[in-house]
């Protein structure tokens, strides 16, 4: 299972003057100098199959959950109600696509 591992910007160690050197570098360089074959451009086919998640808002609830469930996700450590509202998200969307 992957880990989901949330950092905040200032526990970040700060940039040393190579690194700060090298955005710099990388800021200053045209597009056309950008080597994107690795990431090819989408077709109008695949643009009408995407699917946008504006974000759905969050509320708090309390749910039920067998504790070897809860234990599963919880060995990911932090994240863990992500993780398993993630799971419930498939679930939801396999069942709308499902239903048509």
């Amino acid at each position: 299972m992957g880990r989901t591992i949330r950092v905040r910007l200032e526990d970040l160690p700060p940039l040393t003057e190579e690194q700060k050197g090298e955005l710099r570098r990388l800021a200053d360089k045209p597009d056309e100098d950008i080597d994107t074959s690795d990431i090819p451009e989408w077709t109008e086919e695949e643009f009408a199959q995407a699917v946008w998640h504006p974000g759905h808002g969050k509320k708090q609830v309390t749910v039920r959950l067998d504790r070897d469930i809860l234990d599963f996700f919880k060995q990911g450590g932090r994240g863990y109600q992500t993780r398993i509202n993630a799971v419930l998200r498939a679930f939801v969307d396999a069942q709308r696509k499902k239903a048509g």
